[in-house]
């Protein structure tokens, strides 16, 4: 079967966090410590807002959760619900960089192009609405796709909100 794609829905929010939950106990393996990846599911997760502004994407298989992702015109740079820090507030296309937020593979569909959708999805619909430019904060899994997707490292950080400190990149991409 082909990959689909639609926009989240809230009823779509216990597939979408399971699907997270796999992805960070599975896919940090070989990145990252067990305390490491504890830690990691403070500042990763699901922001609900990005359901509700319209911008989060569901990807399946035959009726499965492959991944999830999206992007946002939001200041939040990264991390969920939960996650400390968050701001809500609406970014200027002319002058700032959208986010990708929130990207998710199945482990069960990890390398099979879910990845590069779920980012194609987000450049076209950002630069829709006027923004030029895009961010991201990477975990170590998923550098190397950025990197491949055009996406250059900005900065490396340690996040340790939620103990251990979670190594992390801020990246950026130019859409023309």
């Amino acid at each position: 079967m082909a990959l689909t794609h639609r926009i989240a829905t809230a009823s779509d929010i216990p597939a979408l966090e399971a699907v997270m939950d796999a992805a960070i106990g599975e896919l940090q393996r070989g990145f990252l410590t067990q305390d490491q990846i504890a830690s990691s599911r403070m500042i990763m997760g699901l922001d609900r807002q990005l359901i509700a502004d319209g911008t989060y994407f569901v990807v399946e298989e035959d009726g499965q959760v492959a991944g999830c992702g999206g992007w946002s015109r939001r200041a939040t740079l990264y991390g969920g619900d939960h996650t400390p820090g968050r701001d809500a507030a609406l970014l200027d296309p002319a002058t700032e960089a959208a986010r990708v937020r929130a990207m998710y593979t199945n482990p069960a569909f990890a390398r099979r192009g879910v990845g590069r959708l779920i980012l194609q999805l987000c450049e076209d619909a950002a630069r829709a609405e006027g923004f030029r430019r895009l961010e991201l904060m990477a975990t170590l899994s998923g550098q190397p796709l950025y990197v491949a997707m055009g996406y250059e490292p900005i900065e490396a950080i340690e996040d340790a909100r939620g103990g251990a400190a979670v190594p992390l990149v801020r990246m950026g991409k130019t859409i023309p």
